[in-house]
């Protein structure tokens, strides 16, 4: 690139100043295309520079304290000169827009090469990151500076796979920090995607126990996150959970293990990652450095002159070994992509609907039993004397989610039976795939079975169990097929299904979504919740040969730490996380108001009485009632997805649906 420097060569306010980048740039020299990462304080698009392509950080400045922070960072990365950090090309600190341009790699960071494209390093490539990122942060220390913030996501990587450090907005002179007492000392930012409280920055699963309990940053607690994140790089695990890919459902880092309690943890109880195992060729000098770094007590942990003389010594022994045809991880969980491919096989996984494999099932089922079918609908009995008036609506959000792994269908007037209807709700984990399937395949064999019959219990049953077989087999048959790059990935849903024949409600659940009736204005579970907690629950998966293990907060199934005990998919965990509902049956009368059926997103947040509290508070349409509860538990914390049907069972007179 050729930008001019333009001299003087200096911020708005004359602190920064460069010999070797530009401070201010012409307008006509740069364009911001798209964004391709948001943060709380910064958005990164993808932007033209002098005719390159570079990417753009551009802060969010809504106070002058935002401002000063602009030019704190710019002035220490203009100090900056390393190949293993990720410096500034040019930059433009003068109003209206502050922006940092950096050069754009084709790469995605460590993270998301690890847990997104499932990538799995030899030996010779886990020990080059590691030497890389040591010299650097070797450099920053060497410096005075301490980083803050390290862990994969801030580890950009180019095409050769060498890291280069990015993210310094909470970087800060050490000298700097010894000057402030813990009482006086305010967060200079908010980490991307981390955790911020009061004196206490960083990203929490990355944080060293000296953070957690409110002392300040050294250099030793950039050493503790470096330790962290090159087990994650050997392990390919997201610290302190045993799944890869992302943060999911039901896991010890959902909502049932709060901030708090891993704190606890890794303070008190000294919790650490699962430690990478040396029968996988991992050297034991490596594996002692890791748990050095990670050692509770600062003073015990090494410099990262230490570190980068101990890797000298892995290396070298490594070579006599050939560490580069060594894998450190079953080579058979990964496909390897082709060459500039990476888009491409994005691109298919996000066109590869599971919602479609649900309704080809649907199709397949319904044409085999369509004769069958009509014959029962013919043959129904008389309807009882007492008769529900029914009206429903739901409402489905994220929350406070990224991604959405909840689904629900509505299913009135089966097979064109007045008096048959069926709602459903699943709740996704490690995906959404298995609830998105679910949700096409239960009405769909539901319908094909004999719910109108003697045993509308077994029509639901079989519902379930029939959908858990037919997913895991097309999840089977996906794992195996190039289109799919998470090899060990193993998606499962809870689920809970209404259908209510005549006068008749059954309900059929696994796992923890739930179904209350508001009779005479009291509720009445129609559900229990099936998870490892539960003691009968518990030793019917130890029975049919699982493994339940206490950790940290509660009672978990297995590696992926579930904790639910029913489901559909997770055929990791089969037979012991079966598929087989448990059933409730009821008759309706006429003191039956209405039903409210929702994933533990909504009953994480709100009680059952205060759910019927909430409907007699609100307009009577069901569709209003499920959208205000919905809400309700988002603005009360709930952190999870969350939907919500409500069936109203009896006629609303209009002055109750107006007041």
């Amino acid at each position: 690139m050729g930008i001019e420097i333009l001299e003087p060569n200096t911020c708005i306010r004359g602190c920064c100043t460069s010999p070797s980048i530009p401070l201010h740039l012409p307008p006509s020299s740069y364009t911001l295309l798209s964004p391709i990462a948001r943060g709380s304080e910064s958005v990164v698009y993808e932007g033209t520079l002098d005719g390159t392509r570079v990417a753009v950080k551009k802060p969010i400045l809504s106070t002058s304290e935002d401002i000063n922070k602009f030019h704190k960072e710019l002035q220490l990365l203009c100090k900056l000169d390393h190949p293993g950090i990720a410096t500034p090309i040019a930059a433009h600190a003068k109003p209206p827009n502050y922006m940092f341009f950096f050069k754009l790699f084709e790469s995605p960071n460590l993270a998301q090469k690890l847990h997104v494209e499932e990538w799995i390093p030899t030996l010779n490539d886990a020990l080059m990151i590691a030497m890389q990122l040591a010299k650097a942060l070797q450099y920053l220390h060497n410096l005075g500076i301490v980083h803050r913030d390290v862990k994969p996501a801030n580890i950009l990587l180019d095409k050769n796979l060498c890291p280069h450090l990015t993210d310094f907005g909470l970087a800060e002179y050490k000298n700097d920090l010894k000057r402030v007492s813990t009482e006086n000392w305010k967060s200079s930012g908010k980490p991307t995607g981390g955790f911020h409280k009061k004196n206490m920055v960083g990203t929490l699963i990355y944080m060293a126990p000296e953070i957690l309990r409110k002392e300040l940053h050294t250099e030793k607690s950039d050493v503790y996150s470096f330790g962290i994140s090159i087990n994650e790089l050997l392990t390919g695990v997201v610290p302190y959970t045993d799944l890869r890919t992302e943060a999911q459902a039901h896991t010890v880092l959902e909502m049932n293990y709060t901030e708090q309690q891993l704190t606890a943890a890794v303070v008190s109880d000294g919790l650490r990652p699962v430690l990478a195992a040396e029968d996988l060729g991992i050297p034991s000098r490596l594996l002692s450095m890791i748990k050095k770094c990670w050692d509770a007590d600062p003073n015990n942990r090494p410099a990262f002159d230490d570190i980068v003389e101990e890797l000298d010594l892995v290396m070298e022994h490594g070579k006599l070994k050939k560490a580069e045809d060594i894998h450190i991880r079953p080579y058979n969980l990964h496909v390897v992509q082709p060459a500039g491919k990476t888009d491409h096989f994005k691109a298919y996984q996000e066109s590869f609907s599971w919602f479609t494999r649900g309704e080809l099932l649907a199709r397949s089922a319904s044409s085999a039993n369509d004769s069958g079918l009509i014959t029962r609908c013919e043959s129904s009995d008389k309807p009882s004397a007492y008769h529900p008036t029914m009206s429903w609506g739901s409402y489905a959000t994220c929350g406070r989610r990224e991604t959405m792994e909840d689904t629900h269908f509505i299913l009135p007037h089966i097979c064109d039976e007045k008096d048959a209807y069926a709602f459903g709700i699943f709740d996704g984990h490690r995906g959404a795939a298995a609830a998105a399937f679910s949700s096409r395949a239960v009405p769909a064999v539901l319908q094909t079975s004999d719910f109108m019959g003697s045993s509308p219990a077994n029509a639901l049953a079989e519902a379930f169990i029939k959908t858990d077989a037919a997913f895991r087999k097309e999840l089977d048959s996906y794992r195996k097929s190039n289109r799919c790059i998470q090899k060990d990935w193993h998606p499962g849903c809870t689920a809970i299904a209404i259908l209510i024949v005549r006068n008749k409600l059954f309900v059929a659940n696994i796992g923890d979504c739930r179904v209350i009736l508001c009779r005479a204005g009291n509720p009445i579970a129609l559900s229990k919740d099936h998870v490892a907690s539960c003691l009968q629950e518990r030793e019917r998966v130890i029975r049919q040969g699982g493994q339940v293990h206490w950790q940290v907060d509660t009672w978990r199934v297995g590696l992926p730490a579930l904790q639910v005990t029913r489901s559909i998919g997770d055929d990791d965990l089969k037979p012991a996380v079966t598929a087989e509902p448990e059933i409730t049956e009821s008759t309706l009368c006429p003191e039956d108001e209405f039903l409210v059926m929702a994933s533990d997103g909504l009953w994480d947040a709100i009680s059952s009485m205060e759910v019927i509290n909430i409907i007699k508070d609100t307009v009577k349409e069901p569709g209003m009632c499920s959208k205000r509860l919905a809400t309700e538990a988002v603005e009360r914390g709930s952190k999870d997805n969350i939907t919500v049907i409500v069936v109203f069972l009896r006629p609303v007179s209009t002055a109750e649906r107006i007041y």
